[in-house]
């Protein structure tokens, strides 16, 4: 197995030929290398629905999530297809419309910054996502670094939030979208539905702390005035998207991206609506997020040359 780090802040690909072939010590490595990095690339799998799980599953417990709505279902002009019945812990992301029927979910446009289902009391740990169509261009996924986001706060940003918890938002979903059961949800930031996270979590695994902050969107640090929340949190999400924490990547068939919920951030650039996209996903089951004191000194971190310069 060779891991081969990207020259960003995050990111490795890993080259271990065909992953359904692994063994427990191969797994275990692709694991390691997966908390080293945040992100981790292996190029060129053919996997069923039924081998994508099955891979998954040699990672945790998986978290199953209702078919994502398309743009266009929701104007009623088609209807929502895609996943396996026999596998429903495959979601299909896709923009492709056959018969009236859409295949997956998130159509083809911009999907900001955000974290998966961080608005979940348990959000999940890992995200696998496997390539099965892409557009010649467009359709990026960037990622970013939310421990370098945390290590490299200003002195005065990381007093401020220590010790804050954030709610994140549940009434929008990944591609801006009310979701159905909280249309008539309030709009107060203080009383709307959402989890409440700490502002700083402590990652289970590797112990170090980073920002957690989910979407931007009608987020809110608990107890403070509205006008204070939205200051602070426009502070933090200025400070975390800075393209020094970034990478961003190509996607070819048969990429397989497996990313860490905890500590990455993830986007989707737009892409062209007459273009073919479509994407398997299955999601890891996580735990719920905490914060524990002290923090592991930054010549243990990975990617510390990136850490320096910014």
């Amino acid at each position: 197995m060779e891991v081969i780090r990207m020259n960003a802040a995050l990111g490795a690909e890993v080259r271990c030929g065909d992953l359904r072939k692994l063994d427990d010590a191969g797994v275990a490595a692709v694991r390691q290398a997966w908390l080293d990095n945040l992100v981790i690339l292996v190029r060129n799998q053919e996997m069923s629905d039924a081998e994508l799980v099955g891979f998954g599953r040699r990672f945790g417990e998986f978290q199953k999530s209702n078919p994502l709505p398309s743009p266009l279902a929701n104007e009623g002009k088609v209807m929502q297809g895609g996943g396996d019945n026999q596998f429903p812990e495959v979601t299909v992301v896709s923009n492709i419309v056959e018969n009236g029927v859409a295949q997956g979910g998130l159509g083809d446009g911009e999907l900001v910054w955000h974290t998966d289902m961080s608005s979940f009391e348990m959000p999940p740990n890992q995200t696998i996502l496997h390539s099965i169509e892409v557009p010649l261009s467009g359709g990026n996924t960037g990622f970013n670094n939310m421990y370098l986001a945390y290590d490299t706060l200003p002195a005065e940003l990381r007093e401020r939030v220590e010790g804050l918890s954030l709610k994140h938002d549940a009434t929008i979903d990944a591609a801006g979208y009310i979701r159905k059961q909280f249309k008539d949800a309030p709009d107060d930031l203080r009383i709307s539905p959402g989890a409440v996270h700490p502002l700083v979590r402590t990652h289970p695994e590797t112990g170090r702390n980073c920002l957690f902050l989910g979407r931007r969107v009608k987020s809110y640090l608990m107890a403070l005035e509205v006008a204070d929340s939205e200051q602070l949190l426009d502070a933090l999400w200025a400070h975390a998207m800075r393209p020094e924490l970034e990478w961003f990547h190509e996607w070819k068939p048969g990429d397989l991206l497996m990313w860490d919920n905890r500590c990455a951030m993830h986007r989707r650039e737009p892409f062209d609506a007459n273009a073919r996209r479509k994407l398997h996903r299955v999601v890891v089951k996580g735990t719920k997020p905490y914060r524990t004191p002290g923090h592991l000194p930054a010549h243990t971190r990975g990617h510390q040359e990136v850490a320096s310069a910014a």
